[in-house]
């Protein structure tokens, strides 16, 4: 059997089912398809791929053709569109089998349908993909799964889940005939077309992209600096690299499972106790199953206005507010600190996510979807069933409202920010104001703000007082 291994968002050799299921091949061509059209503007005025999303993307492959060829074996990286791309290469080498992971999101999954369809005959083999529990693990059917997260894990921990991911193989089959001449170089980001980003060395997510950076990061949070025993008390900072497991990008894109990452959990929990902070881990990882069967479940209706509650009525508005806020110009610093960080880096913390987007959904009233294409345009650990799933929550139009849907900001500011050095940090013009009113600059004259190039925020809601300077 000669097989093609199409990879898409499961950059990795360890625990991969669709490889798994490659070993047996008498040839195997594992292959990438990079589509240009995702870095074109779409109907929200974004990109699906932005730069650093793109740069953590070429770094994984480069990662990953390294493994590969370490066993025997070589990444094929080709541009096109997938459904020209795998039925040419079909064809061209004479291969007899397709293996890739299962989609979940609408687009990819009608992507998969348009490839079969131009296969001619040749099997297009789906195995499960980069989800926590697959399908015969699940208590029961999809359809009938909770759709609020208390009872969906409450039903998930009713039987203990024991997760065997399988290692990477030692040797892999050796390309098909003819297909050593097709290899080539990767892209660089400026022949992409997206110019090459500046190294940020305030960046919360310092490390690089690829399933090696990925193992080392377990093993440090896990196993060596034994982080993962604090993070209940850290996950909320928003400063430095430790305050979080920063597992997500690596997730996002495949370079990690998460089947390796609670494997390792149990271990570590095994050999040092549970605590509240190893349990917490767990439930992240099982909130990103829960969005994902919420995607599975209804598709598309999670991208539309009204998302999964079309009786809710979030806010439609586009104005220019939602453009100083994509600048971080808005007036408010905790927000426009975010919003600059994620601009330079492509990574914010969970807290500063949840409060940004409640910023421009509540206080700005503006149209959520815009919000959530600008993340997943910027984000570098972009996961469609996550972020879209946490914007229609907080816009009031997801099942299961997971959090408060207004954020009072300014309190945010002083709990999270106590000493605003994270607001110093990303806005260096406010790092000579005061520190009590740095989080508060709306209360200094117009002729200060103005030496200082910084936005005033024209209204001051009424649950900000408590929370202001004493002495205004």
């Amino acid at each position: 059997m000669r097989a093609l291994l199409w990879l898409k968002q499961d950059l990795r050799l360890d625990d991969h089912p669709a490889l798994q299921a490659g070993l047996s091949a008498e040839r195997l061509l594992p292959v990438f398809v990079f589509d240009p059209a995702q870095l074109q503007t779409g109907a929200f005025g974004t990109r699906p791929l932005g730069v650093h999303r793109a740069r953590f993307l070429l770094e994984s492959l480069m990662a990953l053709d390294g493994a590969l060829r370490q066993r025997g074996s070589h990444l094929l990286v080709l541009p096109g569109a997938p459904e020209q791309v795998i039925p040419r290469l079909v064809v061209q080498l004479g291969l007899q089998q397709v293996l890739t992971l299962e989609e979940i999101a609408p687009d990819e999954r009608a992507q998969l349908v348009r490839v079969q369809d131009q296969l001619a005959g040749v099997a297009l083999q789906q195995v499960p993909g980069n989800d926590l529990l697959h399908a015969e693990e699940l208590p029961c059917p999809l359809e009938q799964l909770p759709q609020v997260f208390s009872q969906f894990k409450n039903l998930v921990e009713q039987r203990l889940h024991v997760f065997q991911p399988r290692p990477a193989p030692q040797r892999l089959p050796p390309l098909p005939d003819g297909a050593q001449a097709l290899l080539q170089a990767l892209p660089s980001l400026s022949r992409l077309g997206l110019g090459e980003p500046l190294s940020v060395p305030a960046s919360a997510f310092p490390f690089s992209g690829g399933e090696p950076a990925a193992q080392a990061r377990l093993r440090d949070y896990l196993w060596n600096s034994q982080s993962v025993r604090h993070y209940q008390d850290t996950r909320n900072g928003m400063l430095g690299s430790e305050y979080s497991s920063k597992f997500s990008p690596w997730l996002a894109n495949g370079s990690l499972s998460a089947r390796r990452v609670v494997a390792e959990l149990r271990r570590h929990e095994a050999q040092y106790g549970r605590n509240d902070s190893t349990y917490c881990l767990w439930l992240a990882l099982l909130w990103r199953d829960f969005f994902r069967g919420i995607l599975r479940r209804h598709a598309g209706a999670l991208f539309q206005a009204g998302a999964l509650k079309a009786t809710e009525h979030a806010p439609q508005r586009l104005d220019q507010d939602f453009e100083r806020w994509c600048q971080g110009r808005t007036g408010m610093p905790l927000v426009d600190a975010n919003m600059r960080e994620l601009a330079d880096t492509g990574f914010i913390s969970n807290r500063g996510r949840q409060v940004v987007a409640s910023y421009l959904i509540n206080d700005l009233q503006q149209a959520w979807r815009y919000g959530a294409a600008w993340f997943e345009e910027h984000l570098i650990d972009y996961d469609p069933a996550s972020n879209w799933g946490n914007w229609a929550y907080l816009a009031g139009v997801g099942r299961d409202p997971r959090y408060q849907r207004t954020f009072n900001v300014l309190r945010q500011a002083r709990e999270y920010d106590p000493d605003a050095r994270y607001v110093s940090l990303w806005l260096p013009e406010l790092r000579h104001v005061p520190p009590h009113l740095r989080h508060t600059p709306f209360l200094l004259s117009s002729l200060q703000l103005e030496t200082l190039d910084y936005p005033r925020l024209e209204r001051i809601p009424a649950t900000w007082w408590p929370y202001l300077p004493r002495a205004a």
